[in-house]
């Protein structure tokens, strides 16, 4: 059973840069075909997409986040990692990572979220 956990700071001040990590167990961030996310609601509003990381590390990122987003990974530690520069009180959310088969539209896994607050 694949597991995802999400850890990070839960406050965060203006115009600082957000800094979560996902831990995976159970199974691996290189395998074959699988895709790693992150995701996040904020208050109030739907899931939004905000960029992945593939199995072979290729990079893809929701136009709404490229300008200030980077998501890297650690495969000794088989952790993935999201970076939002310059955040401010609107990206206040739930931050989520997930997995997903690549070619497949629903996510397998998910962790079960952490709350980041931004205060101004």
């Amino acid at each position: 059973q694949v597991q995802l956990q999400e850890s990070g700071p839960g406050l965060v001040k203006s115009s600082q840069t957000l800094s979560l990590i996902c831990t995976v167990s159970g199974g691996s961030i290189t395998t074959n075909y699988y895709a790693w996310s992150w995701i996040r609601q904020p208050p109030g509003k739907g899931l939004e997409w905000m960029g992945v990381i593939t199995y072979d590390a290729s990079t893809y990122y929701s136009p709404s986040f490229k300008s200030r987003t980077a998501i890297s990974r650690d495969t000794h530690k088989n952790q993935f990692s999201l970076q939002l520069s310059s955040v401010t009180p609107e990206d206040t959310a739930v931050y989520y990572c997930a997995s997903r088969r690549i070619g497949v539209s629903s996510y397998d896994y998910w962790g079960q979220g952490t709350q980041v607050t931004v205060s101004s």
